[in-house]
């Protein structure tokens, strides 16, 4: 109920958002609140596009329930699908209740994000695929991922950068142009996502304009109601963002 009331509150100060998204906390499959949440969410706001993000790893057993609760898109993040590789990036999965290590962890993943990934294109949702760019583990791989997905239907790709911490934090990131270069390598297997910023899962607002880590004064600029409104709201901000900088 917390989720729904805070759908609620958003929705009724910002009309123009159009989609809901659940993308934790852990993965959304492993959690049968993810379900609960979006019927209620459904039943309250039949206009809303629901969306997931999830690793993968359930995507095929749970399908169904995505489909009955109205989940149209979808974004699964996909690092690698060379179990050698995918071995670097998680070292382990637990499913159905046991511990998997090493390629063999890797090798239930990839299989699970793959076969979900194509049930759920051939089921008519939209998929995007998160890959975290990683210098020196994936960075020459990452256009082979964007041939499978090519194969399997998806929609969009979102080449993140890799944010150094925990296990790697001892890789340095890509650099932007890095990052374009991979995108480019790709764009002729499926079409890029170049607008993305990396937000918490809390997020909510605009494409870049994340209102949740806004001040109170910023975000009701943006309490709007008709299109016209929100490209004067977008001038507005930005006109802000490059006072501040100046």
């Amino acid at each position: 109920m917390e989720a729904l009331e805070k759908t609620k509150q958003i929705l009724a100060e910002y009309p123009f958002i159009k989609v809901v998204a659940i993308a934790g906390p852990g993965d959304p499959l492993a959690n049968d609140e993810t379900f609960e949440t979006f019927e209620l969410i459904r039943k309250e706001f039949p206009e809303i596009t629901l969306c997931m993000s999830t690793n993968g790893l359930m995507l095929p057993e749970k399908l169904q329930d995505m489909l009955r609760v109205g989940v149209s898109t979808l974004t699964v993040t996909v690092n690698a699908i060379d179990p050698e590789i995918q071995a670097k990036i998680v070292n382990h999965i637990v499913y159905h209740g046991k511990v998997y290590r090493g390629v063999e962890a890797a090798e239930i993943l990839i299989k699970n994000q793959l076969q979900g990934i194509k049930a759920a294109v051939d089921a008519g949702i939209v998929v995007k695929v998160n890959t975290v760019l990683t210098p020196t583990i994936n960075d020459k791989h990452v256009v082979e991922i964007a041939r499978k997905l090519n194969e399997l239907g998806v929609y969009i790709m979102n080449v993140m950068p890799l944010i150094n911490q925990g296990a790697f934090a001892d890789l340095e990131p890509p650099t932007a142009e890095e990052r374009k270069d991979v995108q480019a390598a790709c764009e002729p297997y499926v079409m890029q996502m170049r607008h993305c910023r990396q937000c918490r899962a809390d997020a909510y607002g605009l494409l870049a304009q994340d209102m949740s880590q806004m001040s109170e004064e910023r975000r009701n600029i943006i309490k709007i109601q008709t299109k016209e409104e929100m490209e004067k709201a977008r001038e507005i901000l930005t006109e802000n963002d490059k006072e501040e900088k100046d």
